[in-house]
């Protein structure tokens, strides 16, 4: 399984189904599912047939079987979301020549972030319930490398990249009190620099600010957005993070290359 590309893609299908249960029950103060999911708007209880990944959404016309509202299409784009992350996560490891240890890693940090991305995107809020036990699991893993391969600089360098990030947000929400971002943001920088490491971490910092700055210009140019609406900048992040995480070092030696 861990090393068939076809069935990491369909795991990550049927994952992302899962994490679009988590985040309906978040947003709803629901309970961690762990019964049977329902139609969120006639609660009928859904069988087999209903809840395969982007296919039970094409089957029934995008409309509940039982009461025929409409399904939201958060649920097959989150399911293809996460099937292609899971995909590019598998490649990473593979070309990396990392362990499965590795790739569950991996896979199970992409599965919090595509939940952060989803629930900030439509709430503006970064949730503490799910970014600390994101946030234990990387530091677990980074103790977990440095006791097996007794390397300190692996460690060091995600304790300093999350230094970096931590300060420079924490300096841009004081001096503008909050209103540039939001402290969830600080919090989840935190994670970024411990994810990532230095350098890593100037990358995705760099690609955060650009991308979210290109895509607010945009908005306003279309009148959706004024320069002061409020626009979530958790999924700038998490965008950051996968391009440096995916392209980091390439792009660092690109820039060093180019400074010789």
């Amino acid at each position: 399984l861990f090393f068939n590309p076809f069935l990491i893609f369909v795991l990550g299908l049927f994952i992302g189904s899962f994490l679009n249960s988590i985040i309906y029950r978040l947003e709803n103060n629901l309970p961690f599912p762990l019964t049977y999911s329902f139609c969120p708007h006639c609660h009928h209880r859904l069988h087999s047939l209903d809840l395969i990944p982007v296919l039970s959404f094409l089957m029934l016309k995008g409309k509940c079987r039982y009461c025929g509202k409409k399904i939201s299409f958060q649920y097959p784009i989150v399911e293809i979301l996460t099937g292609f992350i899971f995909f590019f996560i598998f490649k990473f490891v593979s070309m990396n020549q990392l362990s499965v240890f590795d790739l569950i890693y991996y896979l199970t940090v992409s599965s919090f972030l595509i939940i952060i991305f989803v629930y900030d995107f439509k709430n503006f809020i970064i949730p503490d319930k799910y970014l600390f036990p994101l946030i234990l699991t990387v530091f677990a893993y980074l103790l977990f490398q440095y006791f097996k391969f007794n390397n300190l600089n692996i460690l060091l360098n995600s304790l300093i990249g999350a230094l970096i990030s931590l300060i420079f947000f924490l300096i841009i929400y004081l001096i503008s009190s909050g209103k540039y971002l939001g402290f969830g943001d600080v919090k989840f920088s935190f994670f970024m620099g411990l994810f990532l490491g230095y350098p890593k971490i100037l990358v995705a910092l760099f690609f955060s600010f650009f991308i979210g700055a290109i895509i607010g210009i945009i908005l306003i140019i279309l009148k959706e957005k004024t320069f002061k609406s409020e626009i979530p900048f958790g999924p700038f992040l998490i965008i950051g993070v996968y391009i440096a995480l995916f392209y980091g070092e390439e792009i660092i030696n690109w820039y060093l290359s180019l400074a010789v």
